[in-house]
């Protein structure tokens, strides 16, 4: 019986998951990927580990399904988007991966805010230059590493890495082709696009577009000699996780907003035409003549992740080495501190904002007798009123009626049931462990003819669907703190790049 690999490398963990057609997963391999971060801002990865580690959870996942990798029809990858995966002109790493959590360009970015630039990307590429954009990247490393610079062969992003790997073949799809550098009404690359950030001699650096349902080439000899791969298995385009997230979760469709509470904070929806404001991206959807409408920040669930990682770390340890969950464990203290008033609010900006890169993360009103519950439950909940703040943008340009929920997080139904009464309307999350991973299948499963398109999920979403419904005195409540959280944050606008500056250029004490 035929099956699908779906490839979903995050910023902390790449995976490697069998699908049978009908949508059910068969088995998941999950590898970390090393972060490194060696100064402030800097947030890199080394591309050969990724594709080890991608490697090594392909061949177990192959091992767990207990059928032969024949047995896999196509095979399709998606991964984090923006950030910068260079390689030379032989088609080797070019230095470590900029990921889409660097934010090194800031100066660069701001100055193009302030200047008539930001206005000219806007009408030309659909969106504001922002500091992961491989245009901010690209001309940081013109500016800082020239001779770097002057070796770039290609430039790909995360998802284009692998399947190289996989492959042999350089290119790109839709999705990501239009992350800088395309024309937002000819869904193409316009080498003015390039001339608008000064990099225009990297034009026969950027690779070939394809649909992310096209099969681009065939897992190669060295590649299933590593993996456990049949060698001349189909590899499909794949594409953005922004958008494979939807796809996978059932959000990407007409009148519903897509919320996917990963690393990042995304939220999107389809329009049939292009629309511009600075607090979206317009790029490209899976189709021609379709655009996908991205409002999105670095501020979402790697909060919370980081809290468990630096408050929890020995605790997680132990409780993991034992076959538990530190979700399980915390979650009596997170409920606990759901049922009684709070005057707690977080900020989620550890990474990243809507209010620029100045901004930071930190809680305001918190005394002695708050404890750890209190201080998660502050952490969700400023993770959803950032989403929120997304969303609200996105209502002013498009009219949706339901959030479909993904990520992480979705899993818990408090936390499903947080979002409908923050947001202010159904949120709806399907049974769906791996929504980018299953994204990526159905566009592999598209590209192998199993499929009418990837939008033919074979599954009923409508049985697995799990909606919660918006309570009024909830809602209000909210409404409050989120009132409270936006004000606080308005008044540390201008405090925010003061902090920063407390550490920049100073030596250590």
């Amino acid at each position: 019986m035929p099956s699908l690999l779906g490839i979903d490398s995050g910023l902390t963990v790449t995976k490697a998951v069998i699908f049978d057609v009908d949508g059910t997963p068969i088995a998941v391999a999950r590898r970390r990927v090393t972060q490194f971060m060696p100064h402030a801002r800097h947030v890199e990865r080394d591309m050969n580990e990724l594709w080890t580690q991608t490697a090594d959870a392909v061949r177990e996942a192959i091992e767990l399904s207990g059928r032969p990798a024949g047995d896999i029809a196509a095979i399709a990858a998606t991964a984090h988007g923006d950030g910068i995966y260079l390689t030379d002109k032989t088609n080797a790493p070019l230095g470590r991966a900029l990921l889409s959590l660097d934010s090194r360009s800031v100066d660069i970015v701001e100055a193009w805010l302030a200047s008539p630039l930001a206005d000219e990307a806007l009408e030309l590429t659909g969106q504001v230059p922002h500091v992961s954009a491989p245009s901010a990247l690209l001309a940081w490393i013109k500016k800082n590493e020239p001779a770097r610079y002057r070796q770039i062969g290609h430039i790909l992003s995360c998802k284009d890495w692998l399947r190289f790997c996989l492959s042999g073949v350089i290119g790109t799809d839709r999705t990501e082709a239009s992350t800088s550098f395309t024309n937002v009404r000819t869904q193409d690359y316009d080498l003015d696009a390039l001339r608008l950030f000064d990099i225009e001699e990297m034009a026969s650096a950027l690779p070939p577009i394809s649909r992310s349902d096209e099969i681009i080439g065939y897992v190669t000899a060295q590649t299933a000699e590593r993996t456990g791969l049949a060698v001349g298995t189909p590899v499909v385009a794949g594409l953005h996780d922004v958008t494979a997230s939807a796809l996978g979760s059932g959000g990407y469709a007409d009148d519903v907003v897509a919320v996917i509470a990963g690393t990042y904070s995304i939220n999107e929806t389809l329009s049939p035409h292009p629309r511009m404001d600075r607090r979206w991206f317009c790029r490209n959807a899976i189709e021609p003549g379709q655009w996908n409408n991205m409002s999105i920040s670095p501020a979402s669930t790697a909060n919370y992740d980081w809290f468990l990682d630096t408050l929890c770390a020995s605790e997680r340890q132990k409780v993991e080495a034992s076959g538990g969950s530190v979700h399980a464990l915390l979650a009596p203290e997170i409920e606990a501190a759901f049922e009684r008033p709070l005057t707690a609010l977080f900020h989620p900006y550890l990474f990243g904002s809507p209010y620029g890169a100045a901004a930071s993360a930190g809680f305001f009103g918190l005394g002695g007798w708050h404890n750890r519950g209190d201080m998660l439950r502050a952490v969700l909940e400023g993770i959803a009123f950032n989403h929120r703040i997304h969303v609200d943008a996105l209502r002013d340009g498009f009219a949706f009626s339901e959030a479909r929920l993904a990520g992480g997080i979705s899993r818990n139904k408090r936390v499903v049931q947080m979002f409908a009464d923050i947001l202010g309307m159904p949120a709806t999350v399907t049974a769906t462990d791996e929504a980018a991973a299953w994204g990526a299948a159905l566009c592999a499963g598209a590209g192998a003819g199993l499929y009418a398109s990837p939008r033919h999920d074979p599954r009923d979403t409508t049985a697995i669907a799990h909606r919660c419904y918006p309570d009024a005195a909830r809602s209000a409540a909210y409404q409050e703190r989120y009132d409270l959280f936006r004000e606080i944050a308005d008044a540390m606008a201008p405090i925010w790049p003061k902090i920063g500056k407390l550490t920049a250029d100073k030596p250590s004490a």
